[in-house]
């Protein structure tokens, strides 16, 4: 290979890896009805084809969902609005062109895929980009950081969250934003006026799913407590009123939107909730008591554990302390606050299992606060190569990760609570059945589990990129941690599953909805088995 292509390569083949992954598969599934994300893409087509926030045509077009509230007459998405309002430009955009052409308003399948991308990927490949020059100051060299991006990106709930229209990577990538422009004002110096963009973000990130706002805490005492500390009494006030000033607008934003759709400026969809009435309207937004079942169940069960599921998130523990003792304890004290809130938050909200998801989907916004952190360890596993076992560690838990997220991703990324072991009773054995859902194998004439074999090469590369060590240990460390990560792989599978009620859903929820599953009829829902054969229909027709 000429050596301009490889250091091309070197340099930015893991951006296209990652970009590949995001917008190779099209986990669409018209059968389930997906309650997260049909509301927000209700609410699109309502604000860009009728002007107004009420879904009820939507509704009565393609069906209810648990998370549609009524109030006043009219019915609305229970969901902060954030997300559906960043897709109106490309929305209208993509109607205006529909309309031309005589083809009408956008369906929904095409409607959701372009939310996916829009507030998804594109958000979360930027935000990236942004995490790779900040993670800098705690891990210099690429080799560190590509194993950190990889893992947040491929092996998280960031990448789950990324490929569908569900907003919780959207906030994390808010409020992360926020964090990181405060930091560069505060820290590096930069231009006071960039506190307006860090107080939008800041402000944007309720807007996109509430929970966000519990972040703005600790990075509100950290940027007041600097500012005074290292700044005149009057650049204190200018950035403040800086912050204040770009908060100012999506804030203002979400509190017209619940006064028009719920009747008050602190009254929420969940407020209005029917469904689950009552779940939502007990304490403050669901929050009552600490629960021992819902600190467990996020943190280590086999199901749902935030360490379980990305067990590479445990090299913070170790990172907390080198940021500690490296005179870096003001971020690491803002990295810890921002955990301990959430998962006080996840373990008192009594809807904490928040039906499908991989992974505690909750505290999703909590996730780049554990970035630097664990580029500290990795950079301090780096710094010797005697210590390449721990870089292996971390490496093995990586692709472990990757394995479970990326494979869900691909797969079914929604995890029904019937399922104990997910990733054998639910990834795994998709494939091993041959199925698979939608994505861009499909359109040069490969079908089931073929279509998946550029995405997993894909995957496999990343991996093998990220994982390899520095120096003269970098083949070492990549066979190890390849191998270790099989290990535990495999080591998975002895977890117990579901059992005969896992089988029944898996037939009933997760086969079922899988293209060709209407024909012959196998889903109850004929509108969704007819939006089904549509798509299918229009894969197919594509030449081979």
């Amino acid at each position: 290979m000429p050596t301009a292509v490889r250091a091309w390569l070197v340099r930015y083949g893991l951006a296209i890896g990652i970009a590949f992954a995001y917008l190779y598969s099209v986990p669409y599934f018209p059968a389930i009805s997906s309650a997260n994300e049909l509301p927000r893409a209700y609410l699109v087509k309502a604000m860009v084809e009728r002007g107004t926030v009420a879904i009820d045509d939507e509704v009565q077009t393609w069906g209810a969902t648990p998370d549609v509230s009524p109030s006043g007459g009219h019915q609305y998405s229970n969901k902060a609005p954030g997300s559906s309002m960043l897709a109106i430009p490309p929305y209208a955009i993509l109607t205006a062109i529909t309309h031309a052409t005589g083809h009408g308003e956008p369906s929904l399948a095409l409607t959701v895929w372009l939310c996916r991308v829009t507030t998804g990927v594109v958000p979360s490949l930027l935000f990236l980009w942004l995490l790779w020059g900040f993670l800098a100051r705690w891990a210099p060299r690429p080799e560190s950081r590509r194993l950190v991006i990889a893992a947040y990106a491929l092996g998280s709930m960031a990448m789950t969250y990324s490929v569908l229209f569900i907003s919780h990577q959207l906030s994390a990538v808010c409020i992360g934003t926020a964090w990181i422009l405060a930091i560069e004002v505060i820290e590096d110096r930069r231009a006071l006026r960039w506190m307006l963009a860090a107080g939008f973000a800041a402000g944007a990130a309720p807007l996109v799913d509430y929970q966000a706002a519990f972040a703005g805490v600790p990075i509100a005492i950290y940027v007041v407590w600097r500012l005074i500390a290292t700044r005149p009494r009057r650049e204190v006030l200018t950035a403040v009123g800086w912050a204040a000033a770009g908060a100012v607008v999506p804030i203002a934003i979400l509190l017209a939107y619940h006064t028009a759709a719920f009747g008050g400026p602190l009254r929420t969809g969940y407020a209005a909730s029917e469904t689950f009435a009552q779940f939502h309207q007990q304490g403050f937004l669901g929050i009552t008591a600490l629960r021992a079942e819902a600190f467990l169940g996020s943190t280590v069960s086999a199901d749902n554990g935030l360490v379980t599921l990305a067990p590479w998130l445990l090299a913070a523990i170790p990172g907390w302390w080198l940021l500690w003792r490296g005179g870096e304890r003001r971020h690491a004290a803002v990295s810890i606050a921002c955990v301990v809130i959430y998962l006080l938050f996840v373990s008192s909200i009594n809807f904490w299992r928040g039906g499908w998801g991989v992974g505690p989907r909750y505290i999703t916004a909590m996730l780049p606060f554990l970035l630097p952190p664990i580029a500290a360890a990795v950079a301090w596993t780096d710094a010797a190569p005697g210590r390449w076992w721990a870089r292996a560690l971390v490496g093995a838990a990586v692709v472990l990760a990757i394995v479970i997220y990326a494979g869900a991703s691909a797969e079914y990324p929604h995890f029904p609570e019937k399922f104990k072991n997910p990733l054998y009773e639910v990834t795994l054995r998709l494939m091993r059945e041959g199925h698979a859902p939608w994505n861009a194998g499909w359109l040069v004439g490969l079908r089931g589990l073929a279509s998946l074999v550029p995405y997993l090469i894909v995957v496999a590369v990343v991996i093998a990129f990220a994982v390899a060590g520095v120096d003269a240990v970098r083949a070492r460390v990549a066979i190890a941690s390849i191998a270790g990560g099989l290990a535990l792989v495999l080591a998975y599978a002895a977890w117990p599953g579901g059992g005969p009620v896992a089988d029944e859903a898996y037939v009933n929820w997760v086969e079922s909805a899988m293209p060709g599953a209407c024909d012959p009829p196998r889903v109850p829902e004929p509108g969704a088995c007819r939006e089904l054969r549509t798509i299918d229909a229009r894969f197919r027709a594509h030449p081979r």
